[in-house]
């Protein structure tokens, strides 16, 4: 059984020397690796930055490749089996995602590829903005409070303070949103100054917001509904009484005087009428009792005149 083993062990051994070898005695390359060269994959925007793709076995020269995204960025040529470096420049956000290389020579067969790599990039953040949506409150009521730096590398982590006491857990963000926290007003005390800190990994950058100040709101009482309404009532009376001068009251003022006329018309006539009337009678009177006179003169003696 052993003895078995052996044979397999030098089996496989002899399987890999004939992949690497060809009939003309080079020997194939290795799949190559990716390295920063300066150990680091943090980068700021504008920084320059250099990429090692190596072989450490197979028969020169060698052609590297760099790749971003399966797009092809450069291509060197090396005699021997140096390494090649690729220097490259972090301008805009686009420049950070996934790097490959690849390493072939006369006999590689399509060539090899080495590990990807990826970017950080390091942003400093912004000062951040300390909000909510309300500046007034009472007491007993629940508020909210956010925080955002607009501009940062992720993640970002924020705290709270009233004063110089901090409030809060520190609140890491690992996306560009603010961090919000709830507080509950239950005294005056809570109506103090609050603040807000954020900072980022890029070089330890520390900032504050704003000062942000909740104001006590003003309690309306009980009877100010009830004084809204009562003028409200008064108003639309007023706008009623307005109306109705015009539209009632006027024609039924005319309306009146005008029967007032007609009735002072028709007792004056009424008046006339008697007045005339009389005066018929009274002058009726008098000519029969002068006629009466004149008969009696006749007869020798006087009668007396009715009156």
């Amino acid at each position: 059984m052993f003895f078995l083993t052996i044979l397999l062990f030098s089996y496989l051994q002899m399987s890999q020397q004939i992949q690497k070898t060809t009939a003309y005695g080079k020997e194939m390359l290795s799949n190559p690796r990716l390295i920063p060269v300066r150990g680091t994959l943090n980068v700021v925007m504008n920084q320059n930055v250099t990429l090692s793709c190596r072989s450490d076995s197979g028969s020169p020269p060698v052609r590297y490749t760099l790749f971003k995204c399966n797009q092809t960025v450069s291509t060197l040529n090396r005699p021997d089996l140096t390494p090649g470096l690729f220097n490259l420049t972090i301008s805009s956000a686009s420049d950070i995602g996934e790097y490959k290389c690849k390493a072939e020579n006369n006999i590689s067969g399509g060539g090899k590829y080495s590990n990807s790599l990826n970017f950080t990039l390091l942003e400093p953040i912004s000062k951040p903005v300390l909000s909510s949506p309300t500046s007034q409150a009472k007491k007993g009521q629940n508020v909210t409070l956010s925080c955002l730096s607009e501009n940062g590398s992720l993640p970002i982590t924020y705290v709270f303070f009233k004063g110089r006491r901090s409030i809060s857990q520190p609140v890491k963000m690992h996306k560009s949103e603010a961090a919000v926290i709830f507080l509950f007003i239950n005294s005056s005390s809570d109506f103090g100054t609050y603040k807000c800190r954020a900072e980022n990994s890029f070089c330890n950058t520390t900032k504050y917001s704003n000062s942000f100040n909740f104001t006590l709101a003003e309690e309306r009482s009980h009877s100010q509904p009830l004084i809204i309404s009562l003028g409200l009532i008064l108003l639309l009376f007023v706008i009623g009484f307005a109306l109705a001068i015009p539209l009632f009251i006027i024609p039924l003022y005319k309306a009146k005087k005008s029967k007032s006329t007609r009735s002072s018309t028709g007792l004056t006539s009424t008046m006339n009428a008697e007045e005339s009337a009389n005066y018929v009678t009274y002058t009726e009177i008098v000519r029969a009792n002068s006629f009466r006179y004149c008969q009696s003169s006749r007869r020798g003696h006087l009668l007396p005149l009715s009156k």
